[in-house]
Order: structure tokens, then C-alpha cells, then sequence
């Protein structure tokens, strides 16, 4: 039976488990990458399960989150990472060699190989044929350890790609069509795979963007096959030696996929799959319609410059549509678009020009590597001379670390979130954009079609991946070895602290609804970031920010009203709407919330990694069977749900009492047997330390 390219890679790598769409497996990682902001909790939690060396083929902990150092707490969670990840057998990527996503697909990433990243943007390598997956911390310590990930095995939703994108076309607008018509919704427990012509047109860091935009899809990875871009990729980067080739058998079924969309609300959606989808059905009954379709087809020749408006990745609008608008300030870099080809593309763009006066200019090259590279070919000294202010290899103002846009004022962004205050300014307006429309606003001013460049007589030329990249792998230290590794000391700063266990969820739980939020919740409106990343490897100073997002002036923090019940006996629960979770892979989105006595989150959808960073830290995870209850719920509610370990055992519904307002409601507890015992034990690190 002809297979798909993820099949073949899962079924490589199946430890437990069968590969039926829906079921849990359990698959061998090969190699994990952590980053400072996430990576302190991990190697702690490493710590906790007093496993001594690393058991993966290859462990590397990287530093790009907190770079800025104001204060003590960044560069003593540095020094930490890079004392103990070294001891343990990992190694250690220093502050300035790059993003870990740019980083690991120069120098790490393998055609066929299975990566796991405490971060939701690890996708990235499956651009180079690698199924990569971002996943909470814990998960992650795991896998260091020698154990298998646990996932769903997905579907596959088949992207054929066809033709060649025409010029200042680029990959982002790809998967920004591609987000257009799956959008950031339903898609967890699926997975994308990429196949077609035009694949062959796009190099491996084009992929790279593709599959590290995947994750605002919500999908558990992407993929490309492995072929001569990649054999090309992985020689220029001297190695040629690892490179295997790798693609789904001809004639290989993609997955049926089934959608429950709104025939008003999702009118756009459902016209997008019917234009860029094969076999579409719909079924509707008043407002609710089911629509499912084969596999999607993007034919490159026709594909329109896009972008991804405020305040979400998939809000979509060709760039022609939204024209004229004023920009005030334009941003290139972040894990997505942060290449040596996004750069020179930018420096011959901007060369013998100046940035509009009205736009301030910012550019963050992805690593060192990258920043070497340009720095001697002269690109760098052209986007200087052009009036570019140059940003550090880091993830800066992706996460709202410096470049917070003024009040009011467009930012454009090669980056692959706009989150509301993301950027770290309230009501912000930041559109998401490929590095082509991005140049075409820091020369113009305003929000331009790329295409119109040609008639302010700049001139697009492909670029070409070099023949050999710049190579100096200086600032990434190997691990200890033997004796050396056995004597070296662990550098433990005094703002670094334990993580809680977590706790046994009680028997019945008799919640308070702390709070009430709507749709697309993040873990960035859960647990902020910016300069309060800082806090990360303190969990019970971090805590104090929980829910900051939705703090009032002059009344209590959510934090203080989670304590005060905690402290009083009581248990507080969330209540959410659809895909409550998405976005950053953080675990301190469980973490802190289990340490201030959140015991169970009711929601309409949960995401996938948050979905399992709430079961790893014993938070109850249910979902409404029937989404209309969920307006019957208000803040501050009493909701009792009784016999809770016997429905964790083996309940797939869970009846919760409204005790405020008399009624009852039920929900879904879907958990595979493993989580049941997870949750059952008090979370992962207990179930780990009980052998479960």
C-alpha cells in the first residue's frame, strides 16, 4: 500500500501504539532542542527525574529568548543552562549564535530523523524532511531521558503544491494561503505534508517558513519530502553526509478532513476550500455546516502576494486589497523569515535607497552564521547605509522584547504571530508579511504590493543558496565527557527555583470561576511575555502575572483571587471558548495557574500541547459536549464535579454542577489511558517517579 512521507517516518519511529488516525502512539525521539525562556523549567524537571546523562541521539540547548539581560535573572538562567546541559551530555548553543530554529536547520536537522522542542515553532525542521514537533518542557525532559513523546497519530492533510511563484511571491504567502483556508482552528491531531512540482521550486529555508508558520495551523507538525534542495541544503552546509532521500510513494492517499464551520461566520473559509480544495462536501443544516474536503491545491503561478492582519495569523487579505494604508514601522528576522536569502533579498532591495522617512526599519539576521555571512558580502553595510537599525540574533520583538510599535501606528512583521499586544503594546496593529511586501513598506511608507516595485524601477532577481555556507561552529560547545562531566559544578543563581511536582487533583472539586474568556485564547494572554520572561525560572514570582491580560485597575489580579480561594480551601477553574491554548508551546501556561490552585479548565476546544501541559501538571482538561452551555457559565460560579478519580480512571463524560445557578452541564474528558495516569498520579513528574 502506497504510504505518505509521515507515515513512513512514524512508522520508523513506533514504540507504542498503532498509526490510526486518533489513537495515541508513543514514537522515539532523536533529538530535542530547548531555549533559555522554556529550557531553565526543562532542565529542572530533568533534574527532578535524577536521570544523569541525556539518552537522545542529540540534545541542544539553546540561548535567543532573554537576551537583553536587564537585571540579574537572564544571564543567571545562561549560566545555568550552559553549567547543566553540558554536564548532562547535551550542547549548548551561547547567546549570539542565533534562533534555535535558524540554528538547528543549518546545523543539526535531518532528513528523516524526529526532533522535539520546547518551543511551538519547532516545526521549522520539517522542512528539511525531519518530523519536528514542539511540545511544554516536561515533555521534553522526558525525551532527554530515553522516553518516548505521545501524541495522536494524525492525519494527514495533503498540500499539493503546483507551478512556481512569480516574482515578489514568496513562501510566506504559501502558508499564509494556506492558513486562509484551514485557518488557526480544528486542525489539532492532524499534521500537513507537502508534495507536488512545486515544491521542487522552493529551497529548504523557503520550507523552513512553510513549516514553521504550520504551527499557527494548530497542526502537530508539517513536512516536506527530502530532494535535491535539501541534498543542496545540507551540503552547502558541509553536510552533504546526512543527506537521504525521502518522499511519500506515488499514488498515497491524504486524509479525508472534516471541518464544522459556520455557513455566516466562516462564509470566507468555506468559499477558500471550495476554490483551493479537491472533492468538497458540505452538508448544512441552518447556520452549522460540515464541510470536508480531500487534500488542498495551491497553484503557485496564481498565488498573490498576502498578509495576515490584525490580530490573528489567520485573518487574511491580499496585500492589494488593504494598499495605502500608512506604515510606521517595519520589522525582518524571527525564526521564520530570517535566512541568508531573506537578507540578501532585503540588502539588494534597499541598496542605494533610503527607508522612508516615515518608517523605522529593523533587522534581525536568524544567526550568527547568517549575520557572518552578510557582514562580509556587504549586504549588512547596504541595509545600514539604507537606514536599517540592526537587531540581535534573537527572538527580540517577536516577543515583544524592544520595537514595540507606537500607539496607533501599523507595524508590518516578517514574524508568524500578531497576537493582540504581542509585540508589547496594547491594541497594537501588526500585520504579518513576507520579507518582499515588508521592503516594499520601508521604502514606500505605506502598505504596497510588492509587485510595484518594478515600476519604482527596483528589479527583482532570484536568490540563489550559496554553494557553501560560512562554517564555525565556535559558539556551540559540546558536551562533557567521563570524569570531566562527572566533576563539573552546576551554576544555580539565586532567582532560579524548583518547579512545584504539581498535586493530586481531589476527589471532587469544588471550583469558583476565576475567570471567563472568550475564543483564541493564548498562552500569551495566559502567561505574558516580553520582559516578564525574565521570571520563567521562578514560578512562584511568574505566577503573580497569570491572566495579566485581563487585569483591572484598582481590583484584585487574578493571581491574588486564585490564592486567596487556594488558601481558603477552595478550587479555581477557567472557563474558555474554541482553541483556548494556542500559540507558544510555554508549559508555564499549566505551571503557574496548578501553582495558584486552578484544579480544571472547561473550554469549547483546548489545543493540543497546552491540552497536554494541563494534563501534565494535573489540570483537569474538559470540553463542553454541547458548546451552548458555555453561555450559561458566569464568572464567579460555583461548579462541583464530584468523583473525580473514578472519572479520570475511565469516564469519557463528566457532569458539573452549576451550584449558582441550580443546573447541570456535560463535558467530554478525552484522554488516552497513559493520561489517565498522569492525571491520576498528580501530573508527569509524580507519574515518572511512581513508574507510571
Amino acid at each position: 500500500m502506497a504510504q505518505t512521507l509521515t507515515a513512513k517516518i512514524l512508522a520508523a519511529h513506533l514504540v507504542e501504539g498503532e498509526l490510526t488516525p486518533g489513537g495515541e502512539i508513543g514514537i522515539r525521539i532523536d533529538q530535542t532542542l530547548t531555549q533559555d525562556a522554556t529550557g531553565t523549567t526543562a532542565y529542572l524537571l530533568f533534574e527532578a527525574m535524577e536521570i544523569p546523562r541525556v539518552k537522545t541521539e542529540l540534545s541542544v540547548s539553546y540561548v535567543d529568548h532573554n537576551m537583553a539581560q536587564f537585571g540579574p535573572e537572564n544571564h543567571n538562567d545562561h549560566l545555568y543552562l550552559q553549567s547543566i546541559s553540558r554536564k548532562v551530555g547535551a550542547y549548548h548553543s551561547r547567546p549570539g549564535n542565533g534562533i534555535c530554529h535558524q540554528v538547528h536547520l543549518e546545523r543539526f536537522a535531518q532528513p528523516g530523523k524526529t526532533l522535539l522542542g520546547s518551543d511551538s515553532h519547532t516545526p521549522t525542521g520539517g522542512g528539511m524532511g525531519m518530523i519536528s514537533i514542539g511540545a511544554g518542557g516536561l515533555d521534553v525532559a522526558v525525551a532527554m531521558g530515553g522516553g518516548p513523546f505521545y501524541t495522536t497519530a494524525p492525519k494527514v492533510i495533503g498540500v499539493e503544491l503546483k507551478g512556481k511563484p512569480r516574482p515578489w511571491v514568496a513562501a510566506k504567502d504559501i502558508i499564509l494561503r494556506l492558513l486562509s483556508i484551514l485557518t488557526s482552528k480544528g486542525n489539532v491531531g492532524c499534521a500537513v505534508e507537502y508534495f507536488g512540482e512545486g515544491v521542487k521550486a522552493l529551497a529548504a529555508p523557503a520550507r523552513a517558513t512553510c513549516t514553521n508558520m504550520g504551527a499557527e495551523l494548530g497542526v502537530t507538525f508539517s513536512l516536506f519530502p527530502s530532494d535535491e534542495q535539501t541534498q543542496r541544503f545540507l551540503e552547502a552546509q558541509g553536510r552533504g553526509d546526512q543527506y537521504k532521500p525521502m518522499s511519500a510513494d506515488a499514488g498515497a492517499k491524504y486524509d479525508r478532513i472534516t471541518k464544522k464551520l459556520s455557513a455566516s461566520r466562516d462564509a470566507a473559509v468555506i468559499e477558500n476550500i471550495k476554490q483551493f480544495c479537491t472533492d468538497v462536501k458540505i452538508n448544512q443544516q441552518g447556520d452549522a455546516a460540515e464541510v470536508s474536503f480531500g487534500h488542498v491545491v495551491i497553484d503557485l503561478d496564481k498565488l498573490p502576494p498576502l498578509m495576515a492582519a490584525p490580530s490573528s495569523p489567520d485573518n487574511i487579505v491580499a496585500v492589494s486589497d488593504v494598499a495605502g494604508l500608512p506604515v510606521a514601522q517595519v520589522l525582518i528576522g524571527s525564526c521564520t523569515n530570517s535566512s541568508y536569502q531573506d537578507l540578501v533579498l532585503a540588502s539588494r532591495v534597499l541598496a542605494g535607497r533610503t527607508v522612508h522617512p516615515g518608517v523605522e526599519l529593523g533587522v534581525a539576521p536568524g544567526s550568527r552564521q547568517v549575520l557572518e555571512m552578510i557582514a562580509r558580502d556587504g549586504s549588512l553595510a547596504a541595509m545600514v547605509r539604507a537606514g536599517a537599525r540592526i537587531v540581535e540574533s534573537g527572538c527580540g520583538p517577536c516577543i515583544g522584547l524592544g520595537f514595540s510599535p507606537a500607539e496607533g501606528a501599523i507595524s508590518l512583521r516578517t514574524f508568524n504571530r500578531n497576537f493582540a499586544g504581542r509585540s508589547g503594546t496594547k491594541g497594537d496593529k501588526v500585520y504579518l508579511v513576507s520579507v518582499e511586501t515588508a521592503l516594499a513598506a520601508a521604502l514606500t511608507g505605506k502598505i504596497t504590493d510588492p509587485r510595484e516595485l518594478d515600476k519604482m524601477g527596483v528589479k527583482h532577481a532570484a536568490i540563489e543558496l550559496p554553494e557553501k555556507f560560512s562554517i564555525d561552529d565556535g559558539m556551540i560547545q559540546p558536551p562533557l565527557e567521563g570524569p570531566e562531566a562527572q566533576a563539573a559544578g552546576v551554576i544555580r543563581g539565586s532567582t532560579i527555583a524548583k518547579p512545584p511536582r504539581g498535586e493530586k487533583l481531589p476527589d471532587a472539586v469544588n471550583g469558583t470561576v476565576l475567570l471567563k474568556v472568550g475564543d483564541k485564547i493564548t498562552t500569551d494572554h495566559i502567561m505574558p511575555a516580553g520582559e516578564l520572561l525574565k521570571y520563567r525560572s521562578n514560578v512562584p514570582q511568574y505566577a503573580n502575572y497569570v491572566f495579566n491580560a485581563f487585569n483591572e485597575a484598582g481590583k484584585p489580579t487574578f493571581a491574588q483571587r486564585a490564592l486567596d480561594l487556594k488558601n481558603s480551601g477552595g478550587h479555581g477553574v477557567v472557563v474558555a471558548g474554541e482553541s483556548y491554548g494556542q500559540g507558544s508551546s510555554r508549559e508555564h501556561a499549566a505551571l503557574c495557574p496548578m501553582h495558584l490552585g486552578v484544579r480544571a479548565v472547561i473550554a469549547k476546544s483546548i489545543e493540543r500541547i497546552h491540552q497536554a501541559n494541563l494534563v501534565n501538571f494535573a489540570i483537569l482538561p474538559l470540553t463542553f459536549a454541547n458548546g451552548a452551555d458555555y453561555d450559561a457559565i458566569e464568572a464567579g460560579d460555583t461548579l462541583v464535579i464530584e468523583n473525580v478519580q473514578t472519572a479520570i480512571a475511565s469516564a469519557d463524560r463528566v457532569t458539573v454542577r452549576n451550584a449558582t445557578r441550580n443546573t447541570t452541564f456535560e463535558c467530554q474528558l478525552k484522554l488516552a489511558p497513559r493520561q489517565r495516569r498522569i492525571l491520576s498520579a498528580g501530573g508527569l513528574l509524580r507519574a515518572v517517579g511512581e513508574g507510571k
